[in-house]
C-alpha cells in the first residue's frame, strides 16, 4: 500500500486511522452493498472512510494496488507478471427503474434493456479492464476501446486474445491499429480446461 507522506519525510501530521482499518471498511461497503453513511461503528468514521478511497481513486491508487496484487497472484501461480494472453466477453443485464435512458439501452440479440459490461480477463481469470456501456453498445466497438485504451494503458496488451463471434469483423480489421489477433472460442467450449491441457499455451503466453 502506499506510504502516508509524513512517513517519507514530506510533512503533515501522522494519519489519525490505519490504511488496514480504511480498506476493510471499502471492502465492507462494497460486499453488503450499504451506504456510506450506514458505516457500522466498528470502521473509522463513514466521512474519513470516503475521504481516504476518494483520495486513493482520485491519484488511481485503487487500479494500481489491483495491478500489483494480479501481478503477485501471477507470479505465484508460476506465470510471467505481465498477461500474454487474454480472453474478452460482455454480458447485459437488465438496468433498475431509476437508470436513466441517457445510461441504458436495448441488446436486441439478447433481448434486454439495460446496461452492458465488458470484461478483459487474462488465462486464470484475473481481471485487466472493465467498462460498463448501455446494452445497445456492440461488442466490436467496445473490444476496440478496452483493448486500444484500458488494456494497453495499463502496458499489458496480450499478444493474444480469445473472443466470442460478437468481436470478429471490425475487431479482426483492428489489428493495423495496434489489436492483438484474436481466437474464437467455440460455442460450448471450456477455454480453462483447454489451455491447462497445453503449457506452452499458459507458461510465457498467459
Amino acid at each position: 500500500m502506499p506510504v502516508p507522506g509524513w512517513l517519507r519525510g514530506r510533512g503533515g501530521q501522522p494519519e489519525a486511522y490505519c490504511h488496514r482499518a480504511m480498506l476493510d471498511a471499502i471492502r465492507y461497503l462494497v460486499d453488503n452493498g450499504t451506504k456510506w453513511r450506514a458505516m457500522p461503528a466498528d470502521f473509522p468514521p463513514w466521512d474519513r472512510v470516503y475521504a481516504f478511497f476518494r483520495r486513493w481513486r482520485n491519484h488511481d491508487l485503487v487500479r494500481e494496488l489491483h495491478d500489483r496484487l494480479r501481478r503477485l497472484v501471477r507470479e505465484r501461480a508460476g506465470q510471467d507478471s505481465e498477461p500474454g494472453a487474454g480472453v474478452i466477453e460482455s454480458q447485459s443485464v437488465n438496468a433498475d427503474a431509476v437508470v436513466g435512458s441517457d445510461s441504458g439501452g436495448f441488446d436486441g440479440g439478447k433481448l434486454i434493456n439495460g446496461r452492458k459490461r465488458h470484461v478483459v480477463v487474462d488465462t486464470l481469470g484475473l481481471l485487466l479492464a472493465v467498462m460498463v456501456t448501455a446494452a445497445d453498445v456492440g461488442d466490436r466497438a467496445a473490444a476496440q476501446v478496452l483493448l486500444l485504451t484500458r488494456v494497453t494503458a495499463a502496458h499489458h496488451l496480450p499478444a493474444l486474445v480469445w473472443a466470442d463471434g460478437g468481436y470478429t469483423g471490425s475487431v479482426r480489421a483492428g489489428l493495423d491499429h495496434g489489436l492483438p489477433p484474436v481466437r474464437p472460442v467455440e460455442p460450448g467450449s471450456d477455454l480453462g480446461p483447454a489451455l491447462s491441457r497445453d503449457p506452452r499455451r499458459t507458461r510465457g503466453a498467459g
